[in-house]
């Protein structure tokens, strides 16, 4: 069906065999965001918040949604992760805005790739921003989540040449 791998014969759904695929070291790099005002920034930059450390928690979110991926992305192979980092960077938007950018890096040694795993994890980690920071502001803006890179795997590598709001 047009070269699309997760269909069948019937045009119906299917999980990918990958029984056949060569292991190799597979990374994933993806990006997420979340726009907030100054208030919640020097909020979480302060650890004023009474549900705790806002980017530790973001971080374990992170982490734990990896490793969950194929619990909620129908398709998705449950994959052994051999390690799950995230990275936070703050970046002033404008008078009074702020974007976290949130840095996720899956890696494993298998069959199939980690991108759905890393864009997973930025994601879920700027999903636990937003939750633990909504009382203080319910007009954060989540924002483009994308792959950066990935490496290993038959198709090879593939480094995005720039942000797709420059595209």
């Amino acid at each position: 069906m047009n070269g699309l791998t997760h269909f069948n014969g019937e045009g119906r759904a299917k999980m990918v065999d990958i029984s056949e695929k060569e292991t190799s070291h597979r990374t994933a790099v993806a990006v997420s965001g979340i726009t907030v005002c100054e208030e919640v920034f020097l909020k979480i930059k302060d650890n004023g918040f009474k549900k705790g450390d806002v980017l530790a928690v973001a971080q374990v979110a992170g982490i734990m949604a990896a490793k969950k991926t194929a619990d909620w992305i129908p398709m998705c192979h449950p994959l052994a992760l051999t390690g799950v980092d995230l990275s936070f960077h703050w970046e002033k938007q404008s008078e009074d805005g702020y974007k976290l950018n949130i840095q996720a890096e899956v890696k494993t040694k298998g069959s199939t790739g980690v991108e759905m795993e890393a864009l997973t994890a930025a994601s879920a980690a700027a999903l636990t921003v937003y939750d633990m920071c909504k009382a203080a502001d319910k007009g954060m803006i989540i924002g483009q989540t994308y792959l950066l890179s990935k490496t290993g795997g038959k198709n090879g590598d593939f480094v995005r040449s720039s942000s797709p709001d420059k595209v």
